[in-house]
């Protein structure tokens, strides 16, 4: 039996290629060996949108762009998070078995309140919802950044805690790091995140794609010098390219006479052809709102059947049926 395999994207705004190599294209094939359960996170979106067309927006377009990007409703469970309320209700009663303290260890808690985000209550007990997300649909496996390890060892803290006042109600999730992915660089040298706009949007027109490149930090080499590869446009550029094109890459930055310019023009018109086809498939869903609304009811029938049968245990166990 195939293991099932979860994530979630959350639609915070454009998707990026960092959220590509990051995350979806790991996501696109594990389709055709696993189980695949995929989600739009557009709940903990409200920890930092509070704006209601720009929400909507966002989860529509990422819904569409996940789909455009390869996500295939009939061989995975791909769901909109807020159509399926169940997860609400399991957080709430996942809560009354999450300690505070726990909640205040989260290092990514503390990083965005320090990095301006307003502190409210859905950004403290954001562990707990993306700990419902995970235990509502039995995830055998759930594939994370190093960034959010430290959110699926809560996961799992307070899942054998439920289970251990209650019984084996919930599978205990394991956790996949893929190491040989690091972060993915954004164009200033930091994680690239929509938070930091130092990212490149995976469906940006020509002038937006152009002018993130273009704003790659690099280097102070001369003309003549070997130039950096331990740097933003080496590793960006890299990720479009196979191993034998990677090396002839790096020859060329260690080739006198390479002109940085050259380099970016040439990784813009390489990231417009890698998702060409992926482009005119979007363009096809967006002029197709049945089609799009159709896989979403799919996607929410398939999953909340599941939902609902773990949310029935869960209840009687704890005493609320």
């Amino acid at each position: 039996m195939n293991k099932r395999i979860l994530s979630g994207v959350q639609p915070s705004g454009q998707l990026h290629i960092g959220n590509y190599f990051g995350m979806i294209d790991r996501m696109i094939s594990l389709q055709s060996n696993s189980d695949l359960f995929c989600f739009v996170a557009n709940y903990h979106s409200l920890t930092s949108i509070n704006n209601k067309d720009e929400l909507e927006k966002n989860t529509s377009e990422a819904f569409i762009d996940l789909l455009a990007l390869g996500i295939n409703p009939e061989k995975s469970t791909f769901w909109i998070q807020s159509h399926v309320p169940e997860v609400t209700e399991l957080a709430w009663i996942l809560s009354n078995f999450s300690s505070v303290g726990l909640m205040q260890r989260s290092t990514s808690y503390k990083d965005k309140i320090a990095n301006g985000l307003k502190p409210n209550m859905g950004l403290f007990s954001y562990p707990i919802l993306m700990a419902s997300d995970i235990l509502l649909f039995n995830a055998d496996v759930v594939p994370v950044g190093k960034d959010q390890k430290q959110h699926l060892e809560m996961t799992r803290d307070i899942a054998i805690k439920f289970n251990n006042f209650f019984g084996d109600i919930f599978t205990i999730p394991e956790i996949e790091i893929d190491n040989t992915n690091d972060i993915i660089i954004g164009v200033d040298n930091q994680k690239m995140s929509k938070s930091y706009n130092n990212t490149i949007p995976i469906f940006g027109d020509h002038d937006t794609i152009n002018n993130q490149v273009m704003n790659i930090v690099t280097d102070s080499a001369g003309l003549n010098e070997p130039k950096d590869t331990n740097t933003p446009l080496f590793k960006i550029y890299s990720l479009f390219l196979d191993i034998e094109s990677k090396k002839e890459l790096h020859d060329r930055y260690n080739t006198p006479g390479l002109k940085y310019m050259e380099v970016k023009k040439e990784l813009v018109d390489i990231i417009i052809n890698y998702f060409a086809d992926q482009r005119s498939r979007k363009n096809e869903l967006l002029s197709n709102k049945d089609e799009v609304n159709e896989l979403m009811n799919l996607g929410k029938l398939k999953a909340q059947n599941i939902a609902r049968e773990t949310l029935s245990h869960v209840k009687r166990a704890t005493g609320l049926l």
